[in-house]
């Protein structure tokens, strides 16, 4: 996508979210542009997927749930009792269907930014960090913590990361994505292999 093009998608979800969203999805596409450069990523592709990951997190549930039904998305139990969790979904469908971007690696990063998954590619893993440590962000447990070892430890954070979403939802009662207990389980052992 060329330069222009970013500064025309700029404007458009300007439009498409609410004000607090939109600053959040500067702050990915920035983090998310930096974390790319740090680790010898394309950058523009890491922040286009920063700039789309959230294109569809202001829609009406029962559109969302609608897109999905009406192009055969899958919808889990979880999504139906919870459909903003279908925002990843259906934002890489839009980012298909409405924008145009046709990068298999972009899709991938938006579809899986909020479970991550089993072997993510490294730019999966960099929206899924930029998301939560961006500098929007201010209530997220180990945050300064996190925001160093991003740009030391890719994996390291993500594993980090997705302990603390799990150890978060367990105390408040939030239903657990079982893709994000997968992703967490796979990163615990490819840590272990490591060690």
């Amino acid at each position: 996508m060329k330069t222009k093009d970013m500064g025309k998608l700029r404007k458009t979800m300007e439009k498409t979210l609410d004000a607090k969203r939109y600053e959040h999805t500067l702050g990915v596409a920035y983090t998310a542009a930096a974390l790319a450069m740090c680790y010898g990523v394309n950058a523009k592709q890491a922040e286009l997927a920063g700039l789309l990951h959230d294109c569809a997190k202001c829609m009406d549930n029962s559109k969302k749930i609608s897109i999905c039904k009406k192009h055969n998305i899958s919808i889990n139990e979880i999504e139906y009792r919870n459909p903003f969790l279908l925002h990843a979904k259906v934002g890489s469908f839009l980012a298909m269907d409405k924008y145009g971007v046709r990068d298999k690696d972009v899709i991938n990063a938006i579809l899986n930014h909020t479970t991550g998954r089993p072997g993510m590619t490294e730019l999966e893993k960099i929206v899924y960090v930029a998301d939560y440590m961006e500098p929007n962000r201010k209530q997220a447990p180990n945050l300064a913590e996190i925001r160093k070892l991003a740009f030391r430890d890719l994996d390291g954070a993500l594993l980090k990361i997705l302990e603390d979403t799990l150890k978060y939802l367990s105390t408040v009662e939030g239903e657990i994505d079982p893709m994000t207990q997968k992703t967490y389980e796979y990163y615990k052992q490819e840590a272990k292999g490591k060690a």
